[in-house]
């Protein structure tokens, strides 16, 4: 097993002419803390997106427990990509070859005001495909198996690294600006990060079976274990946006951490507290940490980035120019020329 939980290699991100990351390695080690700082604009939050399958980067790799973060074609996507263009074959024989249907008709002596043959179609339609070679059955078929199959790729490849699939892998995120369900209960807000482990099932929700009751009270119970955890048990009950806004970050990190992360992305946590508010997050990081769940942040404050980092990486314009531990870095040159500030003491 790879000792680096997240390894970004060479990552570029180019939104036309504009370059917002430019060849940014990174390597996030389990179960410690890390973070990227950076002036504004320095690319910190567009490598976030890339990692969370907001952006696809436009050059590069990223790997999670040293594999590609992009889901594999298995056995199981192959068997739809298989039955997508299969149906889509046979639906588009059927479309073309749609005379079989009323020449079934006439044989059957239709008249007009008659209910419709309907019956007959699947009957015609499959003399029609068994009687090869026949360019009205062969050339739709072979076309729409192409189209079927293209098709099915197509979305494949373009869902194989997406905001859901990063949750399946294990990484969960907060936002710069809070996206918390303001009009739902606090409570309620932890319980949609629950339901991305083992959704309910459709008929088991109509029906109300065992299963899903179980299931739910179970989610429940996490959830009340995670705000307790966070620190807003007594809020359980508060609509989201009632809360102090420090309340609001622990609320989203706990919304985040019901998703069982191995990775929590947290992007500028501390922004807008105030000192107290900043020493109970550096507590709440470092529980998460001994939960055994490893954390990389972006953070402007720098007391609260020095004072809980294992590993910092630092950006300018969409590059990276230093990393190592918060002693060294706070002593980089370039460090304290593009960012922190020739007056810099470490608070």
């Amino acid at each position: 097993m790879s000792k680096y939980l997240l390894h970004l290699e060479g990552v570029t991100v180019r939104f036309g002419g504009l370059t917002a990351a430019k060849d940014v390695d990174l390597q996030v080690q389990r179960e410690h803390i890390s973070a990227v700082i950076g002036p504004n604009g320095a690319g910190k939050t567009t490598v976030f997106n890339c990692v969370t399958g907001i952006y696809s980067p436009s050059e590069g790799t990223i790997c999670i427990s040293g594999s590609d973060i992009r889901e594999r074609f298995s056995y199981k996507k192959g068997c739809f990509a298989l039955g997508t263009a299969l149906a889509t074959a046979i639906a588009l024989t059927g479309a073309v070859n749609i005379q079989t249907l009323f020449d079934e008709a006439i044989n059957q002596r239709y008249v007009w005001g008659q209910p419709f043959p309907w019956s007959s179609f699947p009957s015609a339609l499959w003399n029609s495909i068994t009687n090869l070679p026949n360019s009205r059955t062969v050339l739709p078929f072979l076309g729409g198996l192409a189209i079927g199959l293209g098709g099915y790729l197509t979305t494949w490849r373009r869902s194989r690294h997406t905001p859901f699939t990063t949750v399946r892998r294990g990484i969960a995120r907060t936002f710069q600006n809070i996206r918390l369900f303001k009009e739902m209960s606090v409570l309620d807000n932890v319980l949609v990060g629950m339901h991305s482990d083992h959704p309910p099932r459709f008929f088991e929700v109509l029906l109300g079976l065992p299963r899903y009751r179980r299931n739910e009270a179970n989610r429940l119970r996490g959830a009340q274990e995670l705000l307790n955890f966070v620190g807003l048990s007594q809020f359980i009950n508060a609509p989201a946006d009632s809360l102090p806004y420090g309340s609001q970050r622990r609320l989203e990190i706990a919304r985040a951490l019901a998703t069982k992360p191995e990775l929590l992305l947290l992007d500028e946590p501390a922004a807008g507290m105030n000192p107290s508010e900043m020493e109970d997050l550096a507590e709440l990081i470092g529980k998460i940490r001994a939960c055994g769940i490893t954390v990389l942040l972006i953070e402007h404050h720098m007391k609260l980035v020095m004072g809980i980092s294992d590993h910092i990486t630092v950006l300018e314009y969409g590059e990276k120019i230093a990393e190592g531990t918060p002693e060294s870095v706070q002593r980089d040159p370039k460090v304290i020329a593009a960012y922190l500030g020739d007056t810099y003491d470490g608070h």
